[in-house]
């Protein structure tokens, strides 16, 4: 199956907007050339200003297969990569003695025997979106494996061969910039910011996801996240904090920010015991008493 092809930034916007992900300019104008550039996107920003989901909307409106691979510190080349099916080949190999057959050991290495990790997974699968989640969380040894991976769109594996992507991945990669990633992964990728939403597009994707909360209510939420977002907190919330903060207050029975159901609900914005103090003693009435 061959990728969908778009006529623009606005083609794409519309698109992703049928998708659910409500795009700014330059989200949409980044999203496009990586599509009809072929190449990566490397996308970096705060924790929960919708990285990931935006991976997850380019499959969809793309058709194509969305394939993850989540880094954490000490990930290598073969969790991302293929690995082999030891089990298997155990029982295998057992199988082969009892029988007393010939090429014990080529008969090990067949493609049944192999576990392919996300990045084989997109390559052998077309059209794919490789997802490569949080590369800030990798060491600089992975970051080196994936530049010649993204060069070649290809894995050899030196008992089968190599595997070459029929049509290349569109690859997305995120960070939250915990660290800074070498240039060198930089150059190979266009490169996009995501900020936090502003306040109007903020209430137009939470009204999104939950239809039935009242407008005030949204409104509030959004007003209140926005500016929690400039308080120097531990964990800002992030799009999906206003989400489920919003989803919860409905789900309570409110039609408005108070501060009793505000404090009551808080751990549905604010992940961090000491932020929650902070917040409720000391910026919430603040905040609040400005909604009007």
């Amino acid at each position: 199956m061959q990728p969908r092809t778009f006529t623009g930034p606005s083609d794409v916007a519309d698109a992703l907007d049928a998708a659910g992900y409500l795009p700014d300019t330059g989200v949409a104008t980044a999203a496009y050339l990586a599509i009809a550039m072929g190449r990566p996107l490397f996308l970096e920003g705060d924790p929960g200003v919708g990285k990931t989901a935006l991976a997850q909307a380019l499959a969809e409106i793309t058709d194509a297969r969305l394939v993850r691979l989540q880094c954490y510190e000490g990930i290598d080349a073969s969790q991302a990569l293929y690995d082999w099916d030891f089990p298997r080949q155990i029982l295998h190999l057992r199988a082969v003695e009892a029988a007393n057959t010939s090429d014990l050991e080529a008969s090990l290495y067949q493609r049944r025997f192999l576990i392919a990790r996300p990045i084989l997974q997109a390559l052998e699968h077309s059209p794919s979106v490789l997802l490569i989640d949080e590369i800030d969380r990798a060491d600089d040894e992975f970051e080196a494996f994936l530049l010649e991976v993204l060069a070649e769109n290809a894995v050899s594996i030196p008992e089968l061969g190599t595997i070459r992507a029929e049509t290349p991945p569109l690859v997305v990669l995120t960070s939250n910039r915990t660290r800074e990633v070498h240039d060198a992964l930089k150059r190979r990728c266009l490169y996009h910011w995501v900020d936090h939403p502003d306040f109007a597009r903020e209430v137009e994707i939470v009204q999104r996801h939950v239809p039935d909360a009242a407008d005030k209510l949204t409104r509030d939420v959004a007003a209140v996240v926005g500016r929690l977002r400039e308080a120097d907190l531990l964990k800002p919330p992030g799009i999906a904090e206003s989400i489920d903060w919003t989803r919860a207050l409905h789900v309570l029975g409110a039609r408005a920010l108070t501060r009793d159901i505000a404090a009551a609900s808080l751990g549905a914005a604010i992940k961090y015991r000491e932020d929650q103090v902070r917040v409720e003693r000391d910026l919430l009435p603040d905040l609040l008493e400005r909604l009007g």
